[in-house]
């Protein structure tokens, strides 16, 4: 334990250095509140308060944001160290390379729990003040956070897994944002042509929701759609949030990062200093 926390506090130290913990902040705060004001439009047509409608803005937003940050804090945390020739070093260390990289994984989940917690919560504040707030999206915002910080923590475990996998940096940086394409944006591309061309048929009935909810990135979206009608009520996704399991979504959110870790390990223990 004492090993863990000793890389984990070198680890933040290291951020707050760099500013990338305030930096990732500032940005979830920023586009959190254009997000919110923005959105505010549709408060009174769909009959909803205001943070309700943010809530359903910010849950896009972090399908986006949430990748993105915890690949560019993770894409180094092995190549980086070998570029920079600390590899070897770190590895003479008294730990093992599953309690250095739970190490980095605490720290880093860390960062990006302040800065969502952060970002989203002075948003969910914002509207609230402004448009109102019911039980119902106050425990939606919260519902957010958690969950975000759970897709963070599935990306930094992939993120793990490319730098181990990666020669170099520049490898890492270019498969980090390969990886945030195909899972945020290509995997639905390719789901949404299968479904047009199946014009309705048994893929779309059947295959098409639990092949959804197998992308962590899709599962954020429908957990937080089918924990909230009225969030619901925003969304274009309620069909194939219907169409599962309500355990579904919360099951496939919380096995990637532990199936993430897992796999970058296994890598890791094959990177030579």
């Amino acid at each position: 334990m004492t090993r863990f926390l000793a890389i984990a506090s070198a680890e933040m130290l290291i951020l707050r250095r760099n500013r990338w913990l305030l930096v990732a902040t500032l940005i979830m705060v920023l586009f959190a509140l254009a997000l919110t004001f923005a959105g505010s439009a549709p408060t009174g047509a769909l009959g909803v308060d205001m943070l309700t409608v943010s809530v359903a803005s910010m849950t896009t937003l972090s399908v986006y944001l949430a990748p993105l940050l915890a690949l560019m804090i993770a894409f180094d945390a092995v190549s980086g160290e070998a570029d920079r020739g600390s590899l070897g070093l770190l590895l003479t260390y008294p730990a093992g390379r599953g309690e250095i990289l739970l190490g980095k994984f605490a720290a880093h989940l860390a960062a990006l729990a302040f800065a969502m917690g952060v970002g989203f919560g002075t948003a969910g504040a914002v509207a609230a003040w402004f448009g109102g707030a019911g039980a119902d999206s106050l425990v939606a915002l919260a519902r957010l956070i958690g969950t975000s910080i759970l897709l963070g923590a599935v990306f930094l475990g992939l993120g793990y897994l490319v730098s181990a996998l990666s020669k170099d940096n520049t490898a890492a940086a270019g498969l980090s944002a390969g990886l945030w394409l195909v899972f945020v944006v290509l995997y639905d591309l390719g789901l949404l042509g299968a479904v047009v061309m199946d014009s309705d048929g048994s893929f779309t009935r059947t295959l098409f929701p639990w092949l959804m909810v197998a992308n962590p990135a899709d599962a954020f979206r429908l957990w937080n759609i089918a924990g909230s009608d009225a969030v619901a009520l925003t969304s274009g996704m309620t069909g194939a949030a219907q169409a599962l399991p309500q355990w579904a979504a919360p099951a496939s959110l919380m096995a990637w990062p532990a199936l993430a870790l897992l796999l970058a390990r296994a890598a890791f223990r094959r990177v030579e200093p």
